[in-house]
């Protein structure tokens, strides 16, 4: 594998650890922190936030701690996450062969890719949009950990329609594929204005109220609303496994972030 073909990592150092084993006690330490509801019940698909781990780590650690009992396959896990640094047309889908990141490199399911890609006109081919995107990125050491052996579908969020993409999902989505869909929550709000707003959104995500969501303020609100048309269409129920907001881990409730870890099962 060349090494221009592996996506290398653009936030190690800063959102997470870049020394391996630091990075691996800190995420193992989140994930075994976390505790969920009894009877869960088999996940297909979660919501994990995607802000430096000082900050959102204790909530990703709940979703990523819903998916270590999953039964060992060789999964492929659909990575859906809104484009921060580079517009984006449709969705993009990289062009790398891996992506890296300090735990090692996880191969992408270039197969899968190609496939969308020549199919459908909802995608297109961008490796400059992932290069510099952290979304992605900080929640694939919570993937290295929690499952043993996946590949990836790295997909960034431009402008789109999160519906088509979800109807298009729908029928791509098998049994040894997963769901994974990195959001934060309202951005920059005081503490409990941030709550009110986020339970709005935690709300109408609950219910299954995609107009609701979409008129949220989460940051990957397109992604959710994709993955709320497949969990309808496949019947998946959602769980809200935890929240919080950055003045839970920070302290400063002046100007906060939400996020929330939410499971999907059958």
């Amino acid at each position: 594998m060349s090494e221009h073909a592996i996506r290398q990592p653009a936030v190690a150092g800063q959102f997470y650890p870049a020394e391996p084993e630091s990075l691996r006690r800190e995420v193992q330490h989140h994930i075994e922190a976390a505790t969920l509801p009894d009877g869960l019940g088999p996940v297909r698909a979660v919501v994990a936030p995607h802000a430096g781990y000082v900050y959102s780590g204790p909530t990703a650690g709940h979703a990523f701690k819903s998916l270590q009992d999953l039964p060992h396959r060789d999964w492929t896990v659909f990575l859906l996450g809104p484009a921060h640094r580079v517009p984006v047309n449709g969705v993009a889908l990289s062009d790398h062969s891996a992506f890296r990141t300090p735990l090692g490199d996880t191969p992408i399911a270039v197969d899968r890719v190609n496939e969308m890609l020549d199919v459908s006109r909802l995608y297109t081919r961008a490796r400059d949009a992932h290069r510099p995107e952290h979304c992605l990125e900080v929640l694939i050491p919570f993937l290295q950990v929690a499952l043993s052996d996946f590949r990836l579908v790295p997909m960034l969020f431009g402008e789109v329609d999160p519906r088509e993409v979800g109807e298009d999902l729908v029928d791509r989505v098998h049994e040894d594929d997963l769901i994974v869909v990195s959001s934060d929550l309202s951005h920059f709000y005081p503490d409990d204005t941030a709550r009110d707003l986020d339970q709005e959104f935690l709300d109408a995500l609950l219910a299954g109220d995609t107009r609701g969501v979409m008129g949220g303020e989460a940051c990957g609100r397109a992604p959710v609303g994709t993955l709320m048309v497949v969990a309808e269409r496949k019947g998946w129920i959602p769980h809200l496994l935890d929240y919080r907001t950055s003045a839970d881990t920070a302290g400063d409730k002046s100007r906060v972030v939400g996020y929330a870890a939410v499971a999907y099962t059958t």
